[in-house]
């Protein structure tokens, strides 16, 4: 199963972060994270051979696909029918699920010395790396760490604000008035009070990462940062030298965006409220954490920016009901020489929210047997923005059937940012080209209307750049113990003020602990996977435009009914984690490197706009 943008829910996750975790470090630097942990690993098992890892493996493989199985049932079936039952029968099979990963993982490093091949070493490191938060091995200190983790998810699901007139709501219900809402009074309050409910996850984060540093240790990592990162097939500072370069590569668009909104929202708001120099107060964006900032599109958006059509009213037009939605989006891959979803796939999956029952209704993919049981899981609006998430969730789904015959360690994506950034890619090819060819179209706006279309991408996609990448610099930074308990606040608001150029609306201190607001923080889930698929997407479809022959701009490319595009982007797709995701990047784009510059070139024209907007009306750019 690979929930999309947010996890499901705690026992979602485990499996899309144990079993979801891209391979360690290639052959030339395995396990240097701590050589000297690794000697005494092997110590207690002296006698360890080759023959003894093989037959590890084997039945580690054979044990978690085994259970994988049991638990994606469980699972479905809590998220189809919530009720205390399922959700007791889905939490039952998911602790036994993380009781044998930690086991496992403990165990995988008594082999890594020995000399494997690449293949077994290669699953050994995932095995090994392959938890978010390794419990140590004292039962106690383990036992205490499960509750801790289940204590912040509680107080992250359960955290409501409540206005002065008595009405409490929930998370979703305050980001809808943070969308909607001009009123800078009220967006402030509701941004503040929804930060009150991470006040009592500080003392619980901060024990959190003591116990999750220390069983990082006994897997022979110097703390929780080394093992986050050592999971990108190169050493973990290496890694981070590759987002520091990449995020070099896509500021200067950032900047220019950044400049323009802030303009726009100081000749909305004044200079009270929003000032035209300096960072943009977070409230403002149309996000609760300012993360996309499509919400506004309607207060920055240029004149005359109507491309003179809308996906929805088109959709209605033309009778689109759910199931024919699933279906137009099932023939844009095979369109490209897939093969068609399995019956299973139309019987099973979940399309419209049932009337009889309470269900998960967050969009997902699901691969409940690791062969042909997929499936999608959303309660379809017949809407645009619901037309595109189909299409991403079929990504999901045609890539976990791609990668069927890989051997079960290898079964997901070539790093956790290649799963998002397939989804994403595809979703890229939903352009007017796409829906006159699919009969939703009569004629293709010309290019004056590019410059709204693009804008409103880019307050989503280029928007959430920085953010996607600080959430894990200031984890990485905690973990590491550069930022101290004393300064979590501090930091988390000098990272943001860095990367994004954004502020808190009222004052804040170390009495809060703003990081919590975040679902990721206290749900324990890494985020550099979406920085990475905010690159590699754009990377992916420039690639897949130049094989499929199109010489237009990168922006209006579709590559559907190219089958060419559709090989190259299968043979990607089969390799699953197999490989160091260099080797299966260059399988479409022909090099092993990530690279930032098709970003750039898939919004060349708004940034040539957004200069000339900024430059017209004498903006200072930059913070």
């Amino acid at each position: 199963m690979i929930p999309i943008r947010a996890q499901l829910t705690p026992l979602a996750m485990v499996i899309a972060l144990t079993l979801g975790a891209s391979g360690c470090e290639s052959d030339a630097n395995t396990n240097q994270a701590n050589p000297q942990q690794a000697s005494t690993d092997n110590a207690t098992n002296p006698v360890a051979s080759i023959e003894d890892a093989k037959t590890f493996i084997a039945k580690a493989e054979s044990e978690l696909a085994a259970l994988s199985i049991e638990q994606n049932r469980a699972e479905w079936i809590y998220s189809n029918f919530i009720t205390e039952d399922t959700a007791a029968l889905a939490a039952s099979v998911g602790e036994r699920q993380t009781a044998l990963s930690v086991q496992l993982a403990t165990q995988a490093a008594n082999y890594t010395q020995l000399p494997l091949d690449d293949t077994d070493k290669r699953k050994l490191n995932i095995l090994r790396s392959a938890l978010v938060l390794p419990a140590p091995l004292d039962p106690k200190k383990n036992a205490e760490l499960a509750n801790i983790s289940a204590e912040l998810n509680g107080l992250y699901g359960k955290g409501k604000y409540c206005l002065e007139y008595g009405r409490c709501l929930t998370q979703p219900e305050l980001s809808g008035i943070m969308a909607s809402s001009r009123n800078p009074q009220e967006l402030e309050a509701i941004w503040q009070g929804w930060r009150a409910i991470a006040k009592p996850m500080r003392p619980l984060f901060e024990r959190e990462v003591e116990l999750a540093n220390e069983g990082a240790k006994d897997l022979g990592y110097a703390n929780l940062s080394e093992l986050w990162r050592s999971q990108y097939d190169m050493q973990p500072d290496a890694f981070s030298d590759e987002l520091d370069r990449l995020w070099g590569q896509v500021s200067p668009l950032y900047e220019s965006l950044h400049c323009y909104v802030r303009g726009e929202l100081n000749e909305q708001y004044g200079d009270e409220v929003a000032p035209e120099q300096g960072p943009i107060p977070a409230h403002l964006l149309g996000n609760m954490w300012a993360q996309q900032w499509g919400n506004i599109y309607d207060l920055v958006a240029p004149e005359n920016a109507d491309p003179g059509y809308d996906v929805t009213e088109l959709l209605a037009k033309q009778g689109y009901d759910e199931h024919k939605m699933v279906k137009q989006a099932e023939g844009f891959f095979t369109s490209l020489g897939f093969e068609p979803l399995p019956d299973t796939f139309w019987s099973r999956s979940l399309f419209v929210q049932p009337k009889d029952r309470d269900v998960v209704c967050h969009a997902s993919a699901w691969d409940l047997d690791n062969l042909d049981d997929i499936r999608i899981k959303m309660c379809i609006q017949k809407t645009a923005e619901d037309f595109t998430v189909i299409h991403h969730e079929l990504g999901h789904n045609f890539y976990q059937r791609a990668y069927k015959d890989q051997p079960f360690i290898f079964k997901n994506s070539a790093n956790d940012g290649f799963h998002e950034a397939i989804g994403d890619t595809v979703a890229l090819s939903i352009t007017p080209n796409y829906l006159k060819q699919i009969g939703l179209l009569d004629e293709v706006p010309d290019a004056s209307k590019d410059i709204g279309l693009l804008l409103k991408q880019a307050l989503d996609k280029v928007a959430f750049l920085p953010f996607g990448l600080m959430i894990d610099q200031w984890r990485w930074k905690v973990f590491s113990g550069e930022i101290t308990p004393a300064q979590y606040n501090q930091a988390w608001w000098q990272l943001r003020e860095k990367y994004q150029g954004v502020k808190a609306p009222v004052v804040r201190s170390e009495a809060d602990f703003d990081p919590g607001a975040k679902y990721h923080v206290p749900g324990n889930v890494p985020y550099t996977r979406y920085f990475l698929a905010h690159i590699l997407q754009f990377q992916f479809h420039k690639a897949l435009c130049d094989i499929a022959g199109d010489k237009g701009p990168v922006h209006r490319c579709s590559i559907y009914g190219n089958k060419e595009a559709g090989a190259k982007l299968n043979t990607m797709l089969e390799m699953g984690q197999s490989k160091p995701w260099p080797e299966a990047l260059e399988v479409v784009t022909g090099k092993q490197e990530m690279d930032a510059s098709a970003v750039l070139d898939y919004f060349a024209p708004l940034k040539v706009w957004l200069d000339e907007q900024n430059k017209q009306a004498n903006r200072q750019c930059g913070w």
